[in-house]
């Protein structure tokens, strides 16, 4: 495991999205690492720091209001990916003994915890729901967007979801692609930027565990394995979860097929990336599992310097925050 460890300011946790601010959604702040050269922009320059024939990767999973109350208390039970059975594995959060298996939730749906899920937080679980709702539609009844303690107030969906979102599915929000507007896509369109699109259906990451991610569901489709195959300039991934997915359809050959299923790929400097050239993410926690990912992008020296900078500049952490784009 990579250790990037850091102290983290509380002064520079975002508690809010940046419209909440005074800023739009694309005038977050990005950190640039291109090689050796660290250089300080806001995110509508992306399109003056890409260059035509750039390909980038974005996913189009939506984000699920996946976090429902236990009834008759101050719990939460995180949904976090269906399986191919029909039960879903949950993260009873906050929780004070999981003793008691069956968990009512506000609304009249049951967890039921069948059983710890491999060695971590998550458990499988079979979800009673009242007639005739299925598990999403409770969601969308009594469900809320996933938060942790440095977001202490509510805010709405639509504060969760990106601007390449088409089918609802993650229990968190592929965050890096947030900055992204129609103003901004119009702009890389017109400079010669291609955008291909993979979907991969994130699962709970909680900020306080730095476990392994867990395996999840992906496709990437034909028409975007030959835009990277073909790309005239860098691939370039909208955040780690577009890394997993196309990482994990890359074949002997080194070339990107079409492919869905499940991934438990876990990508580390060894033996590194295949086919990203890049990656626009946002600042991780300090020893966040995230940071070895990081590492097989650009070196370890780049990735010290770029969080060094991004402390002594004050840039913002977590989801709402700000962005950094590495590029080998």
């Amino acid at each position: 495991m990579t250790v990037v460890d850091f102290v983290l300011p509380a002064a520079l946790e975002a508690h809010e999205p940046p419209e909440a601010r005074g800023l739009a959604r694309d005038g977050v702040r990005m950190l640039v690492a291109d090689g050796d050269t660290l250089s300080h922009h806001r995110f509508t320059d992306l399109p003056d720091v890409l260059r035509a024939g750039d390909v980038l990767v974005v996913n189009t999973s939506g984000t699920l209001p996946a976090a429902v109350p236990v009834r008759d208390t101050p719990f939460m039970v995180h949904f976090s990916t269906e399986l191919d059975d029909g039960r879903w594995l949950v993260e009873p959060r906050g929780v004070a003994s999981t003793t008691d298996r069956d968990l009512p939730l506000v609304g009249g749906a049951t967890v039921h915890l069948d059983g710890p899920y491999a060695e971590g937080r998550l458990w499988v679980a079979t979800i009673e729901t009242p007639p005739p709702l299925s598990v999403r539609e409770v969601l969308y009844a009594y469900g809320q967007p996933i938060r942790y303690g440095y977001v202490p107030d509510r805010w709405p969906l639509s504060a969760y979801q990106t601007v390449f979102e088409t089918e609802p599915g993650s229990a968190e929000m592929p965050s890096a692609a947030r900055p992204f507007t129609d103003r901004v896509v119009t702009r890389l369109v017109s400079r010669g930027v291609v955008f291909a699109p993979i979907t991969l259906r994130t699962g709970v990451a909680s900020a306080e565990a730095h476990e392994r991610p867990y395996a999840e569901r992906f496709a990437v489709p034909e028409s975007t394995a030959r835009l990277i195959n073909q790309a005239a300039g860098r691939v370039i991934a909208i955040g780690t979860t577009v890394v997993r997915a196309v990482e994990s359809a890359v074949g002997p050959d080194g070339r990107v097929t079409a492919k869905r299923g499940w991934t438990d790929l876990v990508i580390t400097p060894e033996p590194g990336v295949r086919v990203i050239d890049g990656l626009l993410t946002g600042f991780h926690e300090p020893r966040a599992s995230h940071l070895d990912m990081l590492a097989a992008i650009v070196d370890r020296s780049v990735l010290d310097r770029c969080y060094t900078e991004a402390i002594e500049s004050g840039y913002l952490w977590h989801e709402f925050g700000d962005v950094n784009l590495l590029i080998r």
